[in-house]
């Protein structure tokens, strides 16, 4: 359940209004009024909570149902306990989200930490820098010369962008994120503690060891991208590190110089990307997913968590395992393997 001290509603939502905003379709239209203020899992629900069920394995928790309304699909609508109203939808979780974003926008955009508008007296900002009215610049926070902010943006407490970064209209860099060489679009979320724009890892074989190769590109990051805590972006070292409209980044991960991520892709936490890597539109990563330099992901590929990959993806594939291979092949190599442990064992048992 939601707990009031943090999340409060915006209002309380009707049956009936979370039909019309949704598509989904109301079983008994007598239960329209039935007032919904809460999210929860299936599992716990509660009063005045809007729960979801989808996929076969969770099929047995409709039975069990303590909400005031549940969003599923179509065969299971029957099996609600009386009392609780039934939205039927082909993607109940999309819905579910949907509606989630309207109870609680604070939980879905982060706001400012410390509930000041404008520029705070306790942020250093310097004379050269353009803030657009509308702005929020809090406690502690430092804005380098010539740098640009868009109306609707907060910049969190202790934040720093250095100089001449760019960053556009209604986004947030959060608590001790740091911005540097880089030009940020509109709607763009930067979590507590990311690191955008420090150098690339260039480095060369000098007679006294590795010598620093100066990391003269910028990031570009475009329109609606979101990136988690702790996730660092290097600056490319002379073509720009980019990342793509709508891309979601999950905490912990690592992009490094060069690398150019395409639209829409979900990049989940403890993936590391190095340097020169090109990634098409649509990729999903699984958590901890590593990738040698210079390779091409497909557009529209799917790889695994905790995959290894020296190779080229093609378009639309799924890859996985260490090193990656496609996925069926890499399930038929563990496959074999389990069989001749058991093979080896029975046979060690035998002698």
């Amino acid at each position: 359940m939601t707990d009031p001290v943090f999340f409060a509603p915006s209002r309380r939502y009707t049956a009936g209004e979370v039909a019309n905003l949704t598509g989904a379709s109301l079983v008994d239209s007598a239960q329209a009024e039935i007032a919904i203020d809460a999210l929860a899992p299936a599992n716990e629900g509660g009063n005045g909570a809007l729960v979801f069920v989808d996929g076969k394995r969770n099929f047995a928790l409709m039975q069990s149902l303590k909400a005031a309304a549940v969003l599923c699909p179509a065969d299971f609508a029957g099996k609600a306990p009386q009392g609780i109203a039934v939205l039927v939808h082909p993607r109940p979780q999309q819905a579910f989200a949907m509606v989630g974003r309207l109870l609680f926008p604070q939980a879905a955009t982060p706001g400012p930490m410390t509930g000041e508008t404008g520029v705070s007296r306790h942020a250093f900002v310097d004379p050269s820098a353009h803030i657009e009215e509308g702005a929020i610049i809090e406690a502690g926070a430092v804005i380098g010369p010539d740098v640009s902010i868009g109306s609707g943006t907060v910049i969190a407490p202790h934040a720093v962008i250095g100089r001449s970064c760019k960053i556009g209209r209604d986004g947030f860099v959060g608590p001790g994120a740091s911005v540097q060489y880089a030009l940020v679009g509109n709607r763009v979320i930067i979590h507590g503690g990311a690191r955008i724009g420090q150098d690339g890892f260039g480095f060369v074989g000098g007679a006294k060891g590795p010598e620093r190769v100066p990391q003269i590109g910028r990031v570009i990051i475009q329109d609606d991208v979101e990136i988690g805590s702790n996730s660092t972006v290097d600056r490319g070292a002379m073509s720009d590190t980019v990342i793509g409209q709508g891309t979601k980044i999950d905490n912990l991960v690592q992009i490094a110089h060069n690398v150019r991520i395409g639209r829409n892709c979900i990049i989940a936490g403890l993936s590391g990307i190095s340097g020169s890597v090109v990634v098409g539109d649509n990729v999903t990563m699984g958590g901890g997913v590593g990738l040698a330099d210079h390779l091409t992901i497909g557009p529209g590929a799917k790889l695994a968590a905790r995959s290894g990959f020296m190779n080229n993806v093609p378009a639309g594939e799924v890859w996985g395992g260490y090193p990656a291979q496609p996925m069926a092949e890499a399930m038929r190599e563990i496959a074999m393997l389990r069989k001749m442990a058991r093979t080896r064992k029975q046979g060690d048992g035998n002698g």
